[in-house]
Parts: structure tokens; sequence; C-alpha cells
């Protein structure tokens, strides 16, 4: 019965001008769009803006059976400008030696035509993770996706079910709300920490999305946590990815209400979220020194639309935004982060497609994690600060190139090392 009621949502979008998120009618069942990612707080882009023509061959023969194949690499680099690399056994952030990291994502989507089932998707994808530094990735060859979905009531009810990372379904990270601008900039681990999957890494879940009046919804998920002690631990566990309960992991409790209203001619967008995770995972308590569950964090996040240029384009103009999110002391090493963004899409006219950013953050570390290592002689950074500038620029259809420079007051938890001032680039090609 779950897997026939499975199912998400995100609104279809048709040409490469259009904005992430619109709050548009569902696609038809003819549409390629239909195909794309749905069901997340993050879009991907259209079909429209990739490598491969919309209306090729290949996109057609897919289409007619009710298909998509969509591949996507992405290439980083970071390095802290300030000073020399540090030796390969003493680095302790992103960048303190030259960091480099790729990935290829490959996925396929099928509409479900064939059984006759109408709104409803079919999500299989795979990855290839790496990165120059174990403690930034993990290095991964594994499922990322394998869940299907279904829309009920006209749309007012969306369930999703099967494998999948909730970094794009809870909380709303990403700049601008599109997984092609949301690699600017710094982001939360706290949810992380608390157990919630994150790209390149999958957990089963079940997720539900109840649309209300007035642009309101509610959202709640179930999924299977991932390993208390991170990425790397979780991929050393389960290399595949399918494993479907681990030892030891137990189910993680998502739940999101906000209010969201996307930009029109009459209207700006308007993008309140907050929400709640419990995790029944046995952690160990820096306290006390015991495994115990209860786990858990809280979060709001806000983005509104300052300035709207162009009616016709309303989805262009400058953004504001903030986050503030909060986890339990006793288990996780962050356990506080605050963060003001101001945010430009479309910051040129000849440049549609390009995101400007500038974004200040400030994170606490854990009490109990922080006197706990200088108890035993290490020195710490109590807070961190940050400031980060960015531009995303949509080079050509599919191609996506953002380039930023962030300075870092408190780069790691230990040691105190100085502050950094870090250069970042990533490329981005979706076919």
């Amino acid at each position: 019965m779950l897997l026939v009621l499975a199912g998400t949502w995100v609104p279809a979008q048709t040409t490469t001008d259009l904005p992430p998120n619109p709050e548009a009618p569902p696609a038809s069942e003819t549409s390629l769009e239909d195909l794309n990612f749905r069901g997340g707080d993050a879009a991907m882009p259209p079909f429209a803006d990739s490598v491969v023509d919309v209306n090729s061959g290949f996109r057609r023969a897919l289409l007619s059976k009710g298909m998509a194949l969509r591949l996507i690499s992405q290439n980083q680099y970071a390095q802290n400008v300030l000073r020399a690399p540090a030796a390969a056994d003493q680095q302790v952030f992103v960048g303190d030696r030259p960091f480099g990291a790729a990935l290829a994502h490959l996925i396929l989507t099928s509409d479900l035509r064939q059984l006759g089932l109408h709104h409803a998707q079919l999500h299989v994808s795979g990855v290839w993770n790496w990165a120059s530094w174990e403690p930034a990735g993990p290095k991964a060859f594994e499922l990322w996706s394998l869940n299907l979905y279904k829309e009920f009531g006209r749309d007012r009810v969306e369930m999703k079910v099967g494998y999948n990372s909730n970094e794009l379904e809870f909380v709303g990270m990403q700049v601008g709300g599109s997984t092609a601008s949301g690699v600017q900039g710094v982001y939360a681990v706290l949810p992380y920490e608390v157990g919630m999957a994150f790209f390149p890494l999958t957990a089963p879940q079940l997720n539900v999305l109840v649309h209300g009046p007035a642009h309101t919804y509610v959202k709640s998920g179930l999924q299977r946590s991932l390993d208390p002690g991170g990425g790397p631990a979780t991929e050393a566990r389960n290399h595949s990815g399918l494993r479907f309960d681990p030892k030891g992991d137990k189910m993680l409790l998502l739940d999101e209400a906000g209010y969201r209203r996307a930009s029109s001619a009459t209207g700006g967008e308007t993008w309140f979220r907050a929400g709640y995770l419990h995790n029944s995972t046995l952690y160990t308590d820096v306290a006390n020194g015991k495994m115990e569950p209860g786990n858990h964090a809280a979060f709001a996040l806000m983005d509104y639309q300052l300035r709207k240029p162009d009616p016709l384009k309303p989805w262009q103009g400058l953004y504001i935004g903030g986050s503030a999110m909060t986890a339990a002391s006793k288990f996780n090493p962050y356990d506080r982060y605050f963060e003001a963004r101001l945010y430009q899409m479309a910051p040129f006219r000849k440049r549609p497609g390009d995101v400007a950013s500038i974004l200040s953050t400030y994170t606490e570390h854990s009490k109990y994690f922080t006197d706990a290592l200088v108890a035993k002689g290490n020195t710490v950074w109590r807070n961190s600060a940050s400031v980060t500038g960015s531009y995303n620029v949509h080079l050509a259809p599919g191609n996506y190139l953002s380039a930023g420079l962030s300075y870092i007051h408190g780069p790691a938890i230990t040691p105190r090392v100085d502050d950094t001032l870090t250069f970042a680039a990533s490329y981005s090609v979706f076919f």
C-alpha cells in the first residue's frame, strides 16, 4: 500500500528563465518537466536548462515511454589563501590544503503511465562521489534514490516512500531554492549531526506533505537515521546504500511547517519554515559518557523578496533571508547556528540566470565538547563566524560556475588555528 501511495511535489518549470520553485499548475502527463525532481524544499533546473536539447530525439523517445534520463556532474575546489598549505596529516578544515571534490549523479525517472497511475513518479539514481579529504566526503559509489511518489486530492497531499536524502526535502538551505545556485556560500551542519540523510548518502524514509490554505503547508517524515559517527562511518557500514536497517541506526522524526508564496506580478516571494528533528538512535552523551537516545535539533528560516524590478519576470530581484538552528549540546559539537543572507536573482539585465549572494554566519561550539578538549590539553575555538561573497554564473544551458571568498574566524573547533580567507569554486553541468 505504501508503494502505491508514495509521493511528493515540486512545481513544473518550462524555460531556463524561470525561478527555481515557481508556483505553477501541475505539468501535464506528456510534459517532460513532470519527470523532474519533485517534492523537495529545493528544485533542480528544468530540463530546458540542460546540455541535451529538450526537443532532441533522445528526449522525445524516452518521453514517449513516460521516462527521462539525466546526468549531473560537479567539480569543486577550495583553498585558504592566507597561509601555506598544511601537511596532509595536520589538515583540520576544508581548504587547509588544496581541496578537490567531484561527483557524477545519474537519474532515471518514470511517470508510471504503463501502470495507469496519474500524478505519480518512480525516481531511481546512483552516485559516484569523491573528495580529497575524507572528513569532507565521504567517498562513495552507491544508490542515492529508489522511491515512489503519488499526489492526492488535486495535489493537496503528497507522499514519497523509498530511499532518498532528506537534504533536499526539509529545511531548505539552498540559496535561491535551487540545486544549481545552492552550492554558494556556507551552510549549517546541525541537521546532519542529528542524523538527517545528506548527499551522497541515502536512507529509507516516508515523507508526507499537506498543503493548507493561503500558501501554508505541513510536512512530516520518518527516516532511518544515518550512523551517529557521520558520513564516513555511514559509508563504511553501508557501501551500497541498500542496507535497510544497519544495527544501531534507529528512527529519525522530521517535522516542518511553513508559509510559501511564490513571486508573481502582484507580490514578491515569501517563505517561512520552521521544524524539529528527533532521533531515537543512541549517541554518546559527552556530559556523562553514556550512550543515550534523544538527539534533537530545531530550525527556523525566512526568505523574503525585497524588490522586483521586472513584473514580467517577478522572481528576479533582491532577496533577504535568515536562519536560526539549535541542536542538543551534549550530543553534538556544533550546537547553535545563525545566518543572515542577501542575494540577487539576475543581478544584471543581460544575465538573467546569474545569482549573487553575501552571507554572514555565526556558529557556537558545544561547551561539553570544548571543555572536554581543553581538559585533554587541546586548544579550541568556542565559536566561529564567517562572511562569504559569491557569484554564480549561468554560462550556457546546463552549465553553472560558482566562485566565492569566505573570511572565517575560527575555522575549526580544534586546534585553535588562525583565521582564513578561503577561495572556493564549483562547476556544475546538467545533461
